[in-house]
């Protein structure tokens, strides 16, 4: 059976939701709502052709867009849509969009809205039910609808816009210019939920990750087949170490787990991802130690995007080794033959690939595992693919991983590499290892850590002048991070108990041999970013 056949699409196996992305920055919170309700949904481009889906919707949602209607470059629809037979709520853009192509009017609003509002219902619909006449909602559009369609009614308007949400009955075509996915608006959740649920008629809680474990395991099942062996990489996160879990369970110890040492994970990090994987949840793992390849070609190197090469290309070539010797043992043994490459990708970054505005400008490369289907001529497997990370640790909860593991802050995959501004070297490494570790070790004694979404300490390229006993020193500079953030996309710095912060400073500064500074960044994710570098 292909990875990419119709009947092992997800989307197949629940109550599934289109939703037509335009562009808005806004459209993946689209997304989390509707799952959030126990539903399933996908997020495509507006610009695919229907006739190339591999599922058939429950329903369609169409998104907002920076774009308006009537330019020349602007975004629209596959016309097929409208022959569907499925229902349609367009919001923001996605009305102007319904209403513009179906003979409506949309012009450039003398009273641009951004920011709250207030929504006048004027008449009944099943989008509305069980919500108050008034209520405040969250708009963001330079245009406005100032004639609608025919067969088209009016539902609601605000003080500046006349048609603030609109349906046609007999085609099944809702639309709204306000935004009920953000937590600004209220009851924005409660008219998602009306829509999806009680007009498209999609199960509320048909999507948990009990039943996804259960359909997963036996979609994983059809895909390899009763011989077919599986190779992936695991770093001891919760993504990779989920995915491992699922594949183990799928198909036993025809999946194998590679860990590459590259030198610069945390501290007692390998020996306590073999004692996870590999002795408690029974994964099959392997281990290649090439910490010493990586710094040697790491010598010297102080551009960071210079280390992510360095480092990406060389654990391409490591785990290329490491899966032909597997490779060779498993057709030698007579098991059949290393077919799949097993990956750790989360529906996040499905949406930003997909995404109708692409994937944005570069600020930095990703270290994966990307490449490397090409090198090996494996087929690509990816069961955690159409999952959230809060939905991921669910699954981790459900599966009994470990709480500290499931809630593990996330790591760069050039790992401590991007943590030690400058040339990286064993011995700044091993500074900024047991700097992190003392960091972690207090937030995690303090009760703190769940309250921080990622924290770790970097090693700064300057040095300061301190007095140390008797004695002055001329030593590093270790700074401290930890950020709280939702989705990653924006972030503020965590406030710390002023004597916490004491207390990994005085840490710090007696255990860890060459810093005799420490400081805490406070900058915001804009215009910062949350790692340094």
């Amino acid at each position: 059976m292909s990875p990419n056949a119709p009947e092992t699409e997800v989307a197949n196996l629940y109550d599934t939701i289109l939703i037509l992305d335009f562009g808005s920055q806004f459209s993946h919170l689209i997304a989390r709502r509707i799952r959030e309700l126990g539903i399933y949904c996908e997020l495509f481009a507006c610009t695919i052709k229907l006739s190339e889906l591999k599922f058939k919707p429950k329903g369609v949602i169409l998104s907002g867009s920076p774009y308006s209607v009537y330019d020349k470059d602007a975004p629209h629809v596959d016309p097929a849509l409208w022959n569907l037979g499925v229902p349609v709520l367009g919001i923001c853009y996605g009305l102007q969009e319904l209403a513009y192509t179906r003979g409506g009017k949309v012009e450039a609003s003398d009273h641009r809205e951004y920011g709250h509002a207030i929504i006048s219902i004027l008449e009944d619909s099943v989008l509305f039910e069980g919500l108050p006449k008034e209520f405040s909602v969250w708009m963001s559009h330079a245009d406005q609808l100032t004639a609608l369609p025919t067969g088209f009614k009016k539902l609601a308007q605000t003080s500046t816009a006349p048609f603030a949400a609109a349906e046609n009955l007999q085609e099944r075509v809702w639309g709204i210019q306000f935004h009920p996915e953000v937590t600004h608006t209220t009851h924005g959740t409660a008219i998602i939920s009306n829509f999806v649920s009680r007009i498209c008629g999609a199960q509320k809680g048909s999507w948990t990750m009990a039943t996804f474990i259960e359909k997963e395991v036996e979609r994983i099942r059809g895909i390899v087949g009763e011989t077919a062996q599986v190779i992936g990489a695991v770093s001891g996160g919760v993504d990779s170490t989920v995915a491992a879990c699922l594949m183990t369970k799928a198909i036993g110890d025809r999946f194998h787990a590679v860990l590459v040492d590259n030198g610069v994970m945390r501290l007692n990090e390998c020996e306590q991802v073999k004692q996870i994987l590999g002795e408690k949840l029974g994964i099959n793992l392997i281990v290649a130690d090439a910490s010493e390849l990586f710094l040697s070609r790491l010598k010297g190197v102080e551009d960071p995007e210079k280390k992510r090469k360095i480092i990406g290309n060389t654990f391409v070539e490591v785990f290329d080794s490491k899966s032909a010797e597997i490779e060779a043992q498993v057709e030698q043994e007579g098991k059949g033959k290393i077919e799949f490459l097993l990956q750790g990708t989360l529906y996040p970054d499905v949406i930003e690939s997909v995404s109708f505005k692409g994937p944005s400008a570069t600020i930095k490369t990703h270290h994966n595992v990307g490449g490397l289907t090409e090198n090996m001529k494996l087929k690509l497997i990816e069961p955690l693919r159409e999952l959230f990370k809060d939905e991921v640790r669910e699954l981790g909860a459900i599966m009994n991983l470990d709480e500290e593991l499931i809630w593990r802050h996330p790591f760069p995959g050039p790992g401590i590499a991007i943590r030690v501004l400058g040339e990286v070297t064993k011995e700044q490494v091993a500074i900024a290892r047991l700097a992190d570790y003392i960091y972690i070790e207090e937030i995690k004694k303090a009760g703190l850590y769940r309250q921080i979404s990622q924290a770790y300490a970097a090693l700064l390229p300057v040095r300061s002048v301190g007095v140390m006993g008797d004695g002055r020193t001329y030593d590093q500079i270790i700074s401290l991070r930890a950020v709280q953030t939702k989705d990653f996309m924006t972030a503020e710095a965590f406030e710390f108990p002023y004597d916490v912060l004491k207390r990994i400073m005085n840490r710090i500064i007696n255990e860890v041999k060459g810093v005799n500074r420490v400081m805490y960044d406070v900058s915001s994710k804009p215009p910062a970013t949350i790692e340094l570098v």
